[in-house]
Protein backbone atom coordinates (compact mmCIF):
# COMPACT_ATOMS: atom_id res chain seq x y z
CA UNK A 1 0.00 0.00 0.00
CA UNK A 2 1.58 3.43 -1.05
CA UNK A 3 1.95 6.02 2.31
CA UNK A 4 -0.26 9.06 1.74
CA UNK A 5 1.28 11.82 0.03
CA UNK A 6 2.67 14.28 2.84
CA UNK A 7 0.80 17.67 3.16
CA UNK A 8 3.36 20.63 3.81
CA UNK A 9 1.71 22.98 6.27
CA UNK A 10 2.81 26.97 5.94
CA UNK A 11 1.45 29.26 7.95
CA UNK A 12 -1.61 27.25 8.95
CA UNK A 13 -2.26 26.93 4.90
CA UNK A 14 -1.90 23.59 3.13
CA UNK A 15 0.24 23.39 0.33
CA UNK A 16 -1.97 22.71 -3.22
CA UNK A 17 -0.71 22.30 -6.60
CA UNK A 18 2.45 24.85 -5.64
CA UNK A 19 3.55 26.21 -9.09
CA UNK A 20 6.98 25.91 -9.94
CA UNK A 21 8.71 28.38 -12.93
CA UNK A 22 11.84 26.51 -15.04
CA UNK A 23 13.71 27.64 -17.68
CA UNK A 24 17.61 28.23 -18.56
CA UNK A 25 19.14 31.51 -17.44
CA UNK A 26 17.35 34.91 -19.17
CA UNK A 27 14.78 32.62 -20.71
CA UNK A 28 11.89 34.99 -19.13
CA UNK A 29 11.75 32.81 -15.64
CA UNK A 30 12.11 35.79 -13.69
CA UNK A 31 9.67 38.12 -16.04
CA UNK A 32 7.09 35.53 -15.48
CA UNK A 33 7.80 34.96 -11.67
CA UNK A 34 7.12 38.34 -11.42
CA UNK A 35 3.28 38.17 -12.83
CA UNK A 36 2.81 35.13 -10.81
CA UNK A 37 4.20 36.99 -7.38
CA UNK A 38 2.08 40.17 -7.93
CA UNK A 39 -1.48 38.51 -8.68
CA UNK A 40 -3.71 37.88 -6.27
CA UNK A 41 -3.74 34.87 -3.89
CA UNK A 42 0.07 33.89 -4.68
CA UNK A 43 2.87 33.51 -2.56
CA UNK A 44 5.83 32.92 -5.14
CA UNK A 45 9.83 32.90 -4.15
CA UNK A 46 12.71 34.12 -6.37
CA UNK A 47 16.15 32.73 -5.45
CA UNK A 48 16.19 32.81 -1.90
CA UNK A 49 19.08 31.36 -0.33
CA UNK A 50 17.94 28.18 1.40
CA UNK A 51 16.23 26.37 -2.11
CA UNK A 52 19.72 28.37 -4.07
CA UNK A 53 21.96 26.13 -2.23
CA UNK A 54 20.27 23.19 -2.53
CA UNK A 55 18.89 23.35 -6.27
CA UNK A 56 22.60 24.26 -6.68
CA UNK A 57 24.04 21.36 -4.99
CA UNK A 58 21.28 18.91 -6.77
CA UNK A 59 22.33 20.43 -10.29
CA UNK A 60 25.93 19.50 -10.04
CA UNK A 61 25.50 16.41 -8.20
CA UNK A 62 22.62 14.84 -9.62
CA UNK A 63 22.90 11.30 -8.20
CA UNK A 64 22.07 13.33 -4.35
CA UNK A 65 18.45 12.60 -6.00
CA UNK A 66 18.45 9.96 -6.88
CA UNK A 67 19.65 8.40 -3.38
CA UNK A 68 17.53 5.82 -1.29
CA UNK A 69 15.76 7.06 1.24
CA UNK A 70 13.92 10.25 0.26
CA UNK A 71 17.07 12.62 1.86
CA UNK A 72 16.84 14.73 -1.24
CA UNK A 73 12.80 15.32 -1.34
CA UNK A 74 12.57 16.20 2.29
CA UNK A 75 15.50 18.47 1.95
CA UNK A 76 13.95 20.23 -0.59
CA UNK A 77 10.85 20.45 0.75
CA UNK A 78 11.81 22.11 3.89
CA UNK A 79 13.95 24.67 1.93
CA UNK A 80 10.69 25.98 0.17
CA UNK A 81 8.68 25.50 3.49
CA UNK A 82 11.56 27.80 4.89
CA UNK A 83 11.33 29.85 2.15
CA UNK A 84 7.42 30.54 1.81
CA UNK A 85 7.46 31.68 5.83
CA UNK A 86 5.52 34.87 5.74
CA UNK A 87 6.82 36.18 9.60
CA UNK A 88 8.14 39.33 10.18
CA UNK A 89 11.86 39.30 9.14
CA UNK A 90 10.84 36.70 6.22
CA UNK A 91 12.33 38.67 3.32
CA UNK A 92 15.38 39.48 4.90
CA UNK A 93 17.39 37.22 3.25
CA UNK A 94 15.96 37.35 0.04
CA UNK A 95 17.82 38.77 -3.02
CA UNK A 96 16.56 42.03 -4.97
CA UNK A 97 15.28 40.46 -7.90
CA UNK A 98 12.81 38.68 -5.59
CA UNK A 99 11.72 41.95 -3.89
CA UNK A 100 11.77 43.91 -6.78
CA UNK A 101 9.40 40.98 -8.64
CA UNK A 102 7.09 41.73 -5.57
CA UNK A 103 7.76 45.29 -5.10
CA UNK A 104 8.68 44.95 -1.80
CA UNK A 105 9.61 47.70 -0.21
CA UNK A 106 10.52 48.31 3.52
CA UNK A 107 11.04 44.77 5.66
CA UNK A 108 8.07 42.76 4.82
CA UNK A 109 7.00 40.18 4.48
CA UNK A 110 5.96 40.51 0.86
CA UNK A 111 2.43 38.42 1.84
CA UNK A 112 0.78 37.96 4.74
CA UNK A 113 -1.50 34.24 5.61
CA UNK A 114 -4.92 35.61 5.05
CA UNK A 115 -4.70 36.18 1.66
CA UNK A 116 -2.77 33.39 0.52
CA UNK A 117 -3.89 30.50 -1.65
CA UNK A 118 -1.41 29.52 -3.67
CA UNK A 119 2.30 28.88 -3.27
CA UNK A 120 5.36 28.37 -5.74
CA UNK A 121 8.93 29.02 -6.33
CA UNK A 122 11.17 30.74 -9.80
CA UNK A 123 14.64 29.70 -8.32
CA UNK A 124 17.20 30.04 -11.69
CA UNK A 125 18.29 26.70 -11.22
CA UNK A 126 14.96 25.12 -10.15
CA UNK A 127 14.91 23.15 -14.06
CA UNK A 128 17.51 20.79 -12.38
CA UNK A 129 15.51 19.69 -9.68
CA UNK A 130 12.26 19.10 -11.42
CA UNK A 131 12.32 15.04 -10.02
CA UNK A 132 12.65 16.01 -6.63
CA UNK A 133 10.07 18.51 -6.97
CA UNK A 134 7.29 16.16 -8.39
CA UNK A 135 8.11 13.88 -5.74
CA UNK A 136 8.38 16.35 -3.01
CA UNK A 137 4.61 17.63 -4.14
CA UNK A 138 2.81 15.08 -7.02
CA UNK A 139 0.29 17.70 -7.78
CA UNK A 140 2.83 20.51 -8.35
CA UNK A 141 2.06 22.92 -11.37
CA UNK A 142 5.10 23.35 -13.98
CA UNK A 143 5.63 26.17 -15.94
CA UNK A 144 8.76 26.13 -18.21
CA UNK A 145 9.93 29.00 -20.79
CA UNK A 146 11.97 28.51 -23.84
CA UNK A 147 13.14 31.40 -25.72
CA UNK A 148 15.71 31.51 -28.82
CA UNK A 149 19.30 30.32 -27.66
CA UNK A 150 21.44 33.00 -29.25
CA UNK A 151 18.92 35.43 -27.28
CA UNK A 152 19.36 33.55 -24.25
CA UNK A 153 23.37 33.62 -24.83
CA UNK A 154 23.56 37.24 -25.28
CA UNK A 155 21.72 38.35 -22.02
CA UNK A 156 24.08 35.43 -20.29
CA UNK A 157 27.43 37.42 -21.66
CA UNK A 158 25.95 40.87 -20.80
CA UNK A 159 24.95 39.46 -17.08
CA UNK A 160 28.43 39.20 -14.80
CA UNK A 161 26.41 37.13 -12.14
CA UNK A 162 24.83 35.32 -14.30
CA UNK A 163 28.35 34.17 -15.83
CA UNK A 164 30.08 33.01 -12.70
CA UNK A 165 28.76 29.46 -13.56
CA UNK A 166 31.54 28.81 -16.29
CA UNK A 167 34.54 30.04 -14.60
CA UNK A 168 36.26 26.60 -14.94
CA UNK A 169 37.18 27.11 -10.95
CA UNK A 170 33.62 26.32 -10.40
CA UNK A 171 34.12 22.73 -11.26
CA UNK A 172 34.87 20.70 -8.40
CA UNK A 173 36.01 17.16 -7.59
CA UNK A 174 32.61 16.75 -6.65
CA UNK A 175 30.87 17.88 -10.54
CA UNK A 176 29.69 15.03 -11.44
CA UNK A 177 29.32 13.99 -15.12
CA UNK A 178 27.24 14.76 -17.58
CA UNK A 179 26.63 17.30 -15.72
CA UNK A 180 23.19 18.46 -17.78
CA UNK A 181 24.18 22.59 -15.11
CA UNK A 182 27.32 22.75 -17.77
CA UNK A 183 26.13 21.16 -20.66
CA UNK A 184 29.23 18.45 -20.35
CA UNK A 185 28.80 14.71 -21.10
CA UNK A 186 31.83 13.84 -20.07
CA UNK A 187 34.36 15.09 -17.47
CA UNK A 188 37.37 13.91 -20.62
CA UNK A 189 35.94 16.75 -22.15
CA UNK A 190 36.14 19.30 -19.44
CA UNK A 191 39.95 20.76 -20.69
CA UNK A 192 37.84 21.56 -24.00
CA UNK A 193 35.01 22.99 -21.76
CA UNK A 194 37.34 25.27 -19.81
CA UNK A 195 39.16 26.56 -22.79
CA UNK A 196 36.15 27.47 -24.55
CA UNK A 197 34.99 31.00 -25.61
CA UNK A 198 31.70 31.81 -22.98
CA UNK A 199 29.23 32.42 -26.04
CA UNK A 200 30.06 28.29 -26.40
CA UNK A 201 29.46 27.76 -22.71
CA UNK A 202 26.17 29.67 -22.83
CA UNK A 203 25.16 27.57 -25.99
CA UNK A 204 26.16 24.26 -24.01
CA UNK A 205 23.97 25.37 -20.66
CA UNK A 206 21.04 26.78 -23.11
CA UNK A 207 21.02 22.99 -25.10
CA UNK A 208 20.66 20.92 -21.74
CA UNK A 209 18.32 23.28 -20.44
CA UNK A 210 15.86 22.48 -23.22
CA UNK A 211 16.89 18.96 -23.58
CA UNK A 212 16.04 18.68 -20.10
CA UNK A 213 12.96 20.69 -20.86
CA UNK A 214 11.85 18.71 -23.59
CA UNK A 215 12.30 15.00 -21.55
CA UNK A 216 9.47 16.95 -18.93
CA UNK A 217 7.28 17.30 -21.82
CA UNK A 218 7.31 13.81 -22.32
CA UNK A 219 7.19 12.26 -18.97
CA UNK A 220 4.37 14.81 -17.67
CA UNK A 221 0.63 14.71 -17.73
CA UNK A 222 -0.44 17.82 -19.69
CA UNK A 223 -3.12 19.01 -17.17
CA UNK A 224 0.84 19.59 -14.98
CA UNK A 225 2.95 21.49 -17.44
CA UNK A 226 2.33 24.18 -19.59
CA UNK A 227 5.62 25.16 -21.94
CA UNK A 228 6.10 29.36 -23.05
CA UNK A 229 7.53 30.61 -25.26
CA UNK A 230 9.45 34.10 -24.54
CA UNK A 231 8.75 35.27 -28.12
CA UNK A 232 5.19 34.96 -26.85
CA UNK A 233 5.29 37.14 -23.65
CA UNK A 234 7.28 39.60 -26.00
CA UNK A 235 4.32 39.44 -28.41
CA UNK A 236 1.45 39.00 -27.20
CA UNK A 237 1.71 39.40 -22.81
CA UNK A 238 -2.14 39.33 -22.46
CA UNK A 239 -2.37 36.29 -24.74
CA UNK A 240 0.06 34.05 -22.95
CA UNK A 241 -0.62 35.28 -19.57
CA UNK A 242 -4.44 34.40 -20.43
CA UNK A 243 -3.24 30.95 -21.37
CA UNK A 244 -1.00 30.79 -17.78
CA UNK A 245 -4.09 31.88 -16.07
CA UNK A 246 -6.10 28.93 -17.82
CA UNK A 247 -3.28 26.22 -17.16
CA UNK A 248 -3.28 27.57 -13.42
CA UNK A 249 -7.27 27.70 -12.84
CA UNK A 250 -6.88 31.19 -11.39
CA UNK A 251 -6.57 34.56 -12.39
CA UNK A 252 -2.62 35.67 -13.35
CA UNK A 253 -2.10 39.45 -13.70
CA UNK A 254 -0.70 40.42 -17.09
CA UNK A 255 -0.38 44.12 -15.96
CA UNK A 256 3.08 43.13 -14.12
CA UNK A 257 4.54 42.70 -17.42
CA UNK A 258 3.91 46.33 -18.39
CA UNK A 259 5.90 47.60 -15.31
CA UNK A 260 9.17 45.63 -16.39
CA UNK A 261 11.58 46.33 -19.07
CA UNK A 262 9.88 45.20 -22.33
CA UNK A 263 10.84 41.87 -23.54
CA UNK A 264 13.36 41.67 -26.46
CA UNK A 265 13.77 39.30 -29.26
CA UNK A 266 16.51 39.31 -31.17
CA UNK A 267 19.11 40.77 -29.45
CA UNK A 268 21.67 38.67 -30.64
CA UNK A 269 21.87 40.04 -33.74
CA UNK A 270 23.29 43.27 -32.02
CA UNK A 271 25.22 41.81 -29.51
CA UNK A 272 26.91 38.83 -30.12
CA UNK A 273 29.80 38.69 -32.25
CA UNK A 274 29.77 36.77 -35.81
CA UNK A 275 31.89 34.27 -34.35
CA UNK A 276 29.91 34.10 -31.55
CA UNK A 277 26.91 33.93 -33.71
CA UNK A 278 28.62 30.88 -35.46
CA UNK A 279 29.95 29.23 -32.66
CA UNK A 280 26.14 28.92 -30.69
CA UNK A 281 24.51 27.90 -33.54
CA UNK A 282 27.42 25.06 -34.56
CA UNK A 283 26.67 23.73 -30.79
CA UNK A 284 22.79 24.37 -30.52
CA UNK A 285 22.11 23.67 -33.94
CA UNK A 286 19.55 20.71 -33.62
CA UNK A 287 17.71 22.10 -30.97
CA UNK A 288 17.66 25.78 -32.47
CA UNK A 289 15.83 24.43 -36.01
CA UNK A 290 13.13 22.04 -33.73
CA UNK A 291 12.23 25.03 -31.79
CA UNK A 292 11.91 26.49 -35.04
CA UNK A 293 14.43 29.32 -34.35
CA UNK A 294 16.19 28.61 -37.30
CA UNK A 295 14.53 27.33 -40.55
CA UNK A 296 11.19 26.50 -40.78
CA UNK A 297 8.76 27.17 -37.82
CA UNK A 298 8.19 23.59 -35.50
CA UNK A 299 5.13 25.03 -34.57
CA UNK A 300 3.55 26.13 -30.73
CA UNK A 301 4.91 24.27 -28.08
CA UNK A 302 2.43 25.55 -25.56
CA UNK A 303 0.57 23.09 -23.84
Amino acid sequence: MRPPPHILVVNGIKVRRPVFVLGAPHSGVTLLARALKRSPGFHLTVGRPGVSSVVRTFARRPSIMRSKGGGAVRVLRDALADAWQMVPGACADCPASCREAGAVTGGGPCASPGGVARFGDADPDLLYSAPVLLQAFPDARLIQLIRDGRDVAADMLADRSAMDWARPGMVSDETEFPSPFLGVNSGTHLTRWAGMDPAGKCALRWRSAVRLSAALRKEMPREQLLTVRYEDLAASPEQAVAAVSAFLETRVSAVALYGAPPPKVGVWRTRLKPDEVTLVEKIAREELARLGYTGAPSGSLRR
